[in-house]
């Protein structure tokens, strides 16, 4: 790799963290839709960043408070890191697919700014049902399930962007299809920063989680495509929290 082709790859690396954190990012990076797409390759990285902050919290908070205020003060901040950007998406999934009755209907549901009863529900038991999951957990697994959960479940989301359509707006926005397919060497890239945080537990049955996440995306996927024929950044989303959400519960049966 070039000395050019390095600075772009910093260059895509910093538009994934611009695009899915509040870090600040030097002023150059931008949100062109070439450069977000290819940003996906590390969705997952991002994930592990993400992680890693909230593990981090709840190791912290860990020594002044319980298991249970722990595990809310690592989901607040986490959720404070991303700008609540994946929840707002899964909010807005359930006002649309809960409300809409066909795909102009739930589009269009999903592209106003305010939440529905549908989203505040959903959002509200998402929610409850991960914290309730982590406390569940020892200290230990916890701590490495927060890092290995955020890597995951993003990784899931860019599988879902690369085996489904793109359907939101693509004509009013008149943006190139072509910009929006991820290429499988992002997919492979997005797969190996997955598996990295699994490696923390030294547990070969963990990798077995992977078989309820994709089982779900794939689930997600379809429903997506049978109702609005593909999916919407909303739905990258909600894809991203539930199979985030799965994961914690499969590791919790599992260990």
């Amino acid at each position: 790799m070039n000395l050019r082709s390095f600075k772009k790859e910093i260059d895509i690396f910093l538009t994934a963290i611009l695009f899915f954190t509040r870090i600040p990012c030097p002023k150059h990076i931008h949100h062109s839709s070439e450069m977000l797409t290819k940003s996906n390759r590390y969705f997952s990285l991002i994930g592990i960043m993400v992680g890693i902050w909230g593990a981090i919290i709840y190791y912290l908070a860990e020594f002044f408070f319980n298991n249970s205020i722990s595990v809310l003060l690592s989901m607040a901040n986490t959720i404070w890191l991303t700008g609540a950007f994946h929840e707002d998406g899964f909010a807005d999934v359930c006002d649309g697919f809960g409300g809409g009755w066909n795909k102009e209907k739930i589009l269009s549901i999903m592209k106003d700014s305010r939440v529905g009863t549908y989203g505040v529900v959903g959002l509200g038991l998402l929610l409850a049902i991960k914290h309730q999951a982590l406390i569940d957990l020892d200290t230990r697994s916890c701590f490495f399930a927060i890092i290995s959960g955020h890597a995951i479940s993003r990784f899931a989301a860019t599988t879902l962007v690369y085996t489904t359509p793109y359907v939101q707006d693509i004509d009013k926005s008149k943006v190139n299809q072509a910009t929006l397919n991820i290429q499988f060497k992002d997919v492979l890239i997005g797969g190996f920063f997955a598996i990295l945080p699994l490696l923390l537990f030294q547990n070969i049955w963990v990798f077995l989680v992977f078989i309820p996440v994709m089982i779900t995306k794939y689930l997600l996927a379809n429903y997506f495509n049978k109702w609005i024929g593909g999916y919407t950044g909303d739905c990258a989303g909600a894809t991203q929290q539930l199979t985030e959400v799965v994961f914690y519960l499969s590791l919790l049966f599992l260990l």
